[in-house]
């Protein structure tokens, strides 16, 4: 949920000022309204150092440390960068030696001077390639032949005539001998690895990198924060504007009647663009990463993170909908959970969500558990059957939960359009919303027989009526009649349209799931091909298998994050009204 945030307005003078920002920064609760990117000269310095400190930061991250590292003096970014540049610079040389190398190493060793002398005596050296030498040649000319690589022959001619004529094309003459250049090869090899130890003995102060980095990041806020304010009185007062959680009120109150600043506190609203602080339960938090990878809600918007929170993880296990699958995410996220950080508790959700929904979908590691006969009918019995109504059993929930996912945002739009414009001038969103909702909800109770089918008629008959009334008639009670009903039309041209296509894009969920099944089975049964009659073949068949699963996994896992999260993003939002475009709540903090 979005927490609700006060408004703070405080003027001081403008000697103050510094002092004062600091201050706030030592509390860390107050969001000065501030810009995100350098302004001026300063900022834009700042920026830039912190900038040098990130590089040098990411520059070191897959460099091993030394178990030593002899003190380091001077600028250490600068240090690192400029190591990190040198061992670029000395492989892009070692990169075209190496080529200059080959191809002079079919001319073997020789003296470059030794071709510029015989040049002086009227001597000069022709250089050829052929896949064969004609014996004519040798005949004709003076030619040597100087090495074969298996495909081409490499020959010279020498030649003391002006005019001079050979059936091939001339190669280039050799500019450098093989020694050389293997010389230079050796000495930037040595060199790369020496600035490759300085790099490891530099990973062992990373810490103090950080540490200055969040020092420049702590200074470029503070100035922005400065810059924020507004001058008035002839630059005497400064009049800096703030937002902090309305839950901190009191104690921040009472932090703020200690400074001799005057300052005004009242309860933000829509129009002050207050920034987004999120308040969820621990489980629901761990997704607030895909929340703002979209965009956090505005102020007068609802947190999607908890329909994010099940529907997500209901669509990734779906796609996955392996139960083996499931266990191994679990295991290496809990192997991996010092690399993965804050990401490895959603992982392991994720895995057990996987593992549940491949329990019900019957499939362990692509093979169907419903073919188990040691499993005990009671438990085959609650596992989703593999037809309903005469098509694929995964098929047909697919497109159910992508109904339920729809007809839950139209609710919550409805929801926000009455809370935010009111009930009636909302009556077009409650039109569809009771068309849509309680048509499915109507349609469900007759398939399944709760409801007679001339009850359900007329509960269809009413709702239509009701519903149209507000599409065509009521969509904007400030609006001509006439203008409304063209309303309604374009609206409904667009609803049914659109509406098709947003359910029949749940059924890439039932395609990913298949996808992954079939090629798990692919897998499995080339194993068993590789088998035959045991014995050693077993080392195939595990080998197959293992590595065909774990690039099964990577595979799935990448369809699975990112076609849930378009579903969110695109048929969720899209439904539901979602603008996400609320700025995070980013108090003035301290680094130290």
């Amino acid at each position: 949920m979005v927490t609700e945030m006060t408004k703070y307005g405080f003027i001081l003078m403008s000697g103050e000022a510094d002092a004062f920002l600091k201050k706030l920064q030592e509390i860390g609760m107050v969001d000065i309204t501030r810009s995100v990117k350098p302004i001026d000269e300063q900022s834009e310095k700042l920026s830039s150092k912190a900038d040098i400190y990130r590089k040098a930061i990411v520059a070191l991250k897959e460099v091993e440390p030394a178990e030593f590292a002899e003190k380091t003096y001077g600028d250490l970014a600068a240090n690192v960068l400029e190591t990190v540049n040198g061992i670029e610079s000395d492989r892009n040389q070692l990169s075209q030696l190496r080529r200059d190398l080959e191809e002079c190493q079919p001319w073997g060793n020789f003296d470059v001077n030794d071709i510029e002398r015989l040049a002086k005596q009227g001597l000069k050296l022709h250089f050829y390639k052929a896949k064969a030498v004609d014996p004519a040649w040798k005949e004709q000319y003076a030619l040597s032949e100087i090495s074969n690589d298996g495909v081409n022959t490499y020959f010279v001619v020498v030649d003391d005539q002006n005019e001079y004529e050979f059936p091939l094309k001339e190669l280039p003459a050799p500019t450098r001998d093989c020694a050389s250049i293997k010389k230079e090869i050796s000495a930037l090899e040595d060199d790369i690895e020496q600035k490759n130890k300085h790099l490891s003995e530099l990973k062992c102060h990373e810490d103090d990198l950080r540490k200055e980095m969040d020092k420049m990041a702590s200074e470029l806020d503070l100035h922005l924060a400065h810059v924020a304010g507004e001058k008035v009185a002839e630059d005497y007062i400064t009049v800096f504007e703030g937002f902090a959680p309305a839950s901190s009120e009191e104690s921040l109150r009472a932090l703020l009647d200690q400074e001799d600043v005057f300052y005004v506190a009242d309860k933000a609203k829509v129009d002050d663009n207050p920034p987004i602080k999120l308040k969820n339960n621990k489980y629901v938090s761990m997704f607030e990463l895909l929340t703002d990878m979209y965009g956090r809600p505005k102020y007068n918007e609802f947190d999607p993170t908890v329909f994010i929170s099940i529907f997500f993880m209901l669509f990734f296990a779906f796609c996955m909908g392996d139960m083996g699958y499931g266990l191994v995410l679990i295991g290496a996220s809990l192997g991996l959970k010092k690399m993965l950080g804050n990401i490895a508790p959603l992982g392991v959700t994720l895995g057990i969500a996987t593992t549940v929904v491949g329990f019900f979908f019957h499939t362990f590691f692509s093979v169907d558990m419903l073919q188990w006969s040691w499993l005990p009918e009671g438990v085959k019995s609650i596992m989703l059957p593999s037809q309903i109504a005469g098509f694929d059993g995964t098929m047909v929930l697919a497109l159910l939960v992508g109904v339920v996912h729809i007809c839950l945002a139209m609710i919550v739009k409805t929801y926000q359009a009455t809370k935010t414009k009111g009930f009636a001038n909302s009556l077009g969103t409650w039109g569809w919303t009771l068309l849509i909702v309680g048509g499915v909800i109507v349609g469900a109770f007759a398939l399944l027989g709760v409801m007679e089918t001339s009850l359900a008629t007329w509960a269809i008959i009413i709702i239509g009526i009701l519903s149209a009334l507000g599409i065509f008639f009521l969509n904007d009670l400030h609006r001509n009649p006439l203008v409304n009903m063209g309303a309604g039309l374009w609206d409904t041209y667009q609803m049914v349209t659109g509406l098709l296509g947003d359910v029949l894009s749940y059924l890439r969920l039932y395609a990913l799931g298949l996808a992954g099944a079939k090629l798990g089975e692919a897998f499995n049964a080339i194993g068993v091909q590789a088998l035959g009659d045991g014995g050693v073949n077993w080392i195939f068949f595990i080998l197959i298998v293992v590595v065909g699963h774990v690039l099964n996994i990577a595979m799935c896992v990448l369809g699975a994050f990112v076609h849930p999260l378009r579903l969110n993003f695109l048929e969720f939002f899209k439904n539901s009204g979602y603008e996400g475009s609320g700025r995070n709540y980013n108090p003035l903090q301290s680094t130290k």
